[in-house]
């Protein structure tokens, strides 16, 4: 889980060296050299910084609670593996990735990740067509905490982030956390899941 991998740190050599913060002495970023990514970290306030792991709401998405994003993409397909760490105990929540960065409110995210856009959306009214929002072509990652308030899920789509038009790379930019514990399915609603708590930046395809 997230406590154990925050908590594995590098010895420090230099016995001079002022004490670091557990938690900082693990990268919190780390892509491989096929374009894989690993990112994991806590949520700050946007009063704080508007980069990196920013929480919208801290009684859903507290102040100091992590998040942690692993993306292996390989022959076609995309698995992501998704946890966080003290969130509310024993409660639902949606996530999914988004377009582009986290900014300073969780609109900056922009809308869902779409392998094959829907034609019909616009920023001003993203796609809501089941045929396009699905956990099929999009990356859905909704999980349940335990009583301690951690949660992990891990999907895999049937594809990468190569765009199916053009053949160039289009890939998602980071992970938004929403306040409805399940992400809606039915016409005219697919895919929505209520206001964003959380918003984690990641580089996926790089």
């Amino acid at each position: 889980m997230l406590a154990a991998a925050a908590l594995a740190a590098a010895s420090c050599s230099d016995d001079s060296a002022p004490a670091v913060d557990e938690a900082e002495k693990v990268p919190p970023e780390t892509n491989t050299d096929s374009g894989d990514v690993s990112i994991h970290r806590e949520l700050r306030s946007v009063s704080d910084t508007v980069e990196g792991a920013l929480t919208y709401n801290p009684d859903l998405a507290p102040v100091g609670a992590r998040m942690l994003v692993e993306s292996v993409s390989k022959s076609g397909s995309t698995t992501v593996h998704f946890e966080i760490d003290g969130f509310l105990p024993n409660r639902g929540y949606a996530a999914h990735v988004h377009t582009d960065h986290c900014g300073p409110t969780g609109d900056g995210a922009g809308p869902h990740y779409q392998h094959i856009v829907d034609p019909a959306a616009t920023p001003d009214d993203p796609s809501r067509d089941p045929e396009y929002a699905n956990p099929h072509n999009e990356i859905w990652l909704d999980l349940t905490t335990d009583g301690d308030g951690s949660g992990e899920t891990t999907t895999q789509v049937p594809f990468d982030f190569t765009d199916p038009v053009t053949n160039t790379v289009r890939a998602p930019n980071s992970v938004v956390v929403h306040e409805q514990e399940t992400t809606l399915t039915g016409s005219g609603e697919a895919g929505k899941a209520g206001g964003r708590v959380a918003c984690l930046t990641v580089p996926f395809g790089s």
